[in-house]
Order: structure tokens, then C-alpha cells, then sequence
């Protein structure tokens, strides 16, 4: 697998969302939904070289599952990783 084609692994999908889009206004923080596997200085890397930006920070945080019900019967829904990549000032990201 090439390098290019792990970045695309990386970033799964970006989302919009009201507190992602105010971010994106406020403080030009972006958030990307991601494997739960991947690090830090990996999502850097995916994000630097897909969008050509220079990156100042990157936090993530696992969003835990939930519990939900249909009728009688209950299950819950997948947890999943969140990164809130925060670009350098000037720098966007055109797509989003």
C-alpha cells in the first residue's frame, strides 16, 4: 500500500457539523472522523500532504458509544475517533 493511499485511510471523512463549522470560523479548526488506531503525527502527515496546509495542532478524543432502542430490542452504536486539526493562521482548507 502506497503512502498516498494510507492518508486516504486516515482521513475517513471530514464533519460538518454547527460546532465543527463555528470552529472552523472561530479558531480555523477543522474535524475529520478517523480509525481509532491512528496516531497523532499520522493524521499530521495525512492532513499536511492531502490538503497541503501546515498543521499547528492536532487533539483527538474517542466519542463513546450510545446506548439506543427499537422496540424491545437495544443495542448500541459503534465508538469512534474524533481529530480537530487546528491550521496554521491564513492556511484553509478549500473543500470544506
Amino acid at each position: 500500500m502506497s503512502t498516498q493511499d494510507r492518508h486516504y485511510q486516515i482521513i475517513r471523512k471530514p464533519l460538518i457539523t454547527e460546532k465543527a463549522t463555528d470552529d472552523m470560523a472561530r479558531r480555523n479548526a477543522y474535524c475529520f472522523k478517523v480509525p481509532r488506531d491512528a496516531g497523532k503525527i499520522e493524521i499530521r502527515q495525512a492532513v499536511e500532504k492531502l490538503f497541503e496546509v501546515n498543521v499547528k495542532s492536532v487533539n483527538t478524543l474517542i466519542v463513546p458509544s450510545k446506548r439506543r432502542r427499537r422496540g424491545y430490542s437495544v443495542g448500541s452504536t459503534p465508538r469512534w475517533k474524533k481529530a480537530m486539526v487546528t491550521l496554521a493562521e491564513g492556511q484553509t482548507i478549500e473543500v470544506l
